[in-house]
Order: C-alpha cells, then structure tokens, then sequence
C-alpha cells in the first residue's frame, strides 16, 4: 500500500504540473486564433480533460463492469458541477455571460435529463429492470451531433471583444504546451485512479461506491485540476466552457459510444438517488446562472455542501 501511496502523490504532481501548462496553452491558443475562450473551454479543454473518463468507460463495459461504467459518468457530472464549480467559486465569482445562459445551459440540462428518462424509461413503461440500451446510446450520439452544429455557428460568430489581446506564447508554443499539459493530465489522471482504486479495493468497498467515489473523482481530476488552474488565472470561460463541455462529453460520448459498440447494460445497485442529483446539480447551476449571471462563494458554499451530504449517504448507505 505503501507502494500505492507514493504513485498517487505523484500522479497528483503530474496533474497539477500538467493542467497548468494546459491551461496556459489553451488560452494562448484562444488568442492566437482569436476566438471565444468559451469555444476553447467546450472543445478543447473539455474534450481533453474527459478522456480518462472515456477510457475508463470503455474499459469497463469490455470487461463487464456496468456499475463501474454508469458510476463513472454520473458521480463525474455530479462532481463536475457541484464540487469543482462550487471550489472555483469559492475562489473567484464566476460571471455567466448571457449567451451561456441562453444556450450551453440548457443544453446541458437537457442532456442530463434525457440520460435521466432513457435510464428510467422501462420503469415508467412496464415496471421492468432499468437499463441503458444500444438505441439509447445512439439517441444520445446523435444529441452530441447537436451539440458539435452549435460549437460550428460559435466559432462562425464574430471575434470576441478582446481581440486585440496580446497572446502569451505564439501558435507553436501554445500548441506545444496543450500536448505537454494534455499528457501530463491523462497520465498523472490514470496513476491517481489505478491506485486510488487499489487502496479502496484494500479497504473492502463496493464497486458502486468505489465508481461513485473513487473512480469518479480520480477521472475528474483534469476537470478539477484545470478548473482551479483556470479561476486563480481569472479565465472565467474556461472554467464554465469546460464543466459544460466535459458533462455533454461524458454523457453522450463516454457512455453513448460503449454502449452502442457493446449494447445494452443494466445497472446491478445503481439508486433513483444517483439520478435525481445528476438531473439536481445541472437544474441547481441553471438556477444561479438564470438569477444573477453569476456564483458567488455563498451558492458555491451551497453546491459543496450538497455534494458532501450526497457523498456521505452513498458512502455511509
């Protein structure tokens, strides 16, 4: 255990090294092509951030394990709203722009809530056995396909405001330094889990909690790593751009595209409660984006606070 221990300080290293240089570099890149730093933040630090996640995914469901699959996906949206934006709130207000609001926002409550009603829809039909079937991940593919038009008419749009910022590295450089930091996040991402997991294996916890827990946060750590990075910088869009992108990313991709290469799973001890937080956390941020385009460090208080109650049932139940 020992031995498991000091991996994961490590991995938590790389993390922290790795998401700085990424962050720079996205920004950099934003401004050298002089586009939305919101764009940035659904695409290219969403996507990247999410790739644990999908590896972790596909992993699972090739070996079976559907609650380590569904575990993934649903504590890491969870997490991604109610902890890491709930921290970068506490560390600097976060402003919603009006166009967030309007559209990503919704979009993403939308996606939750539909994952919400395809997981329950054999209950609400016939009372028979929950489950995520190969049409399902499908239907949400073809939401992603969505999701990718919008970001096509974002980056149509004209050039923000700041165009005329100077960018902190050249387009080489910047290039260079989303690689490093890229690689520096999976790898420190997949140390973290890899232990993490073995010492939670030692302790005797359960696959759903340790997919709830464990495995969720240790694949969310880019997110959060990168969040953090991001709101200490004061780079507000990335931060929402990439809680926003990763959640869409990890429901439609990390959990549509298993699926629909392996078919249908079944949640063996998955809780009406691990849905009803997925849909809450997504409908809790649209409320305190809708009233004041901002969180301030008392809602982000709040979300935290949420987060550890639900956390402390699932691990206690």
């Amino acid at each position: 255990m020992l031995l498991n221990i000091l991996l994961l300080i490590i991995g938590f290293i790389l993390l922290i090294k790795g998401a700085d240089a990424f962050v720079d570099g996205a920004s950099s890149t934003a401004q050298n092509f002089k586009v939305s730093k919101m764009l940035i933040g659904l695409t290219i630090i969403a996507f990247g951030t999410s790739a644990p996640e999908l590896a972790v995914s596909i992993s699972a469901l090739a070996s079976g394990s559907t609650d380590m699959l569904l575990g993934n996906v649903i504590g890491s949206c969870i997490l991604n709203i109610l902890l890491i934006l709930g921290i970068a709130a506490l560390i600097h207000p976060i402003k919603i722009r009006s166009n967030t609001v309007k559209k990503e926002l919704p979009l993403c409550m939308l996606i939750s809530t539909l994952l919400a009603v395809l997981f329950l829809d054999m209950s609400l039909g016939d009372g028979a056995p929950n489950q995520i079937s190969r049409a399902d991940g499908i239907v949400v593919i073809l939401f992603f396909l969505v999701f990718l038009y919008y970001l096509i008419t974002l980056a149509k749009q004209k050039k923000e405001e700041n165009k005329k910022e100077k960018p902190k590295y050249g387009l080489g450089r910047s290039m260079l330094f989303i690689a490093l930091g890229l690689a520096g996040i999976i790898i420190g991402s997949e140390m973290v889990v890899q232990n993490a997991s073995s010492i939670a294996m030692e302790i005797g916890m359960s696959e759903r909690v340790i997919a709830l827990t464990v495995i969720a946060f240790g694949t969310s750590l880019p997110e959060l790593v990168t969040t953090i990075v991001a709101s200490r910088k004061g780079e507000q869009d990335l931060v929402v751009g990439n809680i926003i992108g990763s959640n869409i990313f990890n429901i439609c991709i990390v959990l549509g595209v298993p699926v629909a290469i392996f078919g249908a799973v079944t949640p063996a001890s998955f809780q009406m409660v691990d849905i009803v937080m997925l849909v809450a956390s997504s409908a809790l941020l649209f409320i305190f984006a809708v009233s004041t385009r901002r969180i301030n460090r008392i809602e982000g208080a709040l979300m935290i606070a949420l987060f550890a109650a639900y956390y402390t049932y699932i691990v206690l139940a």
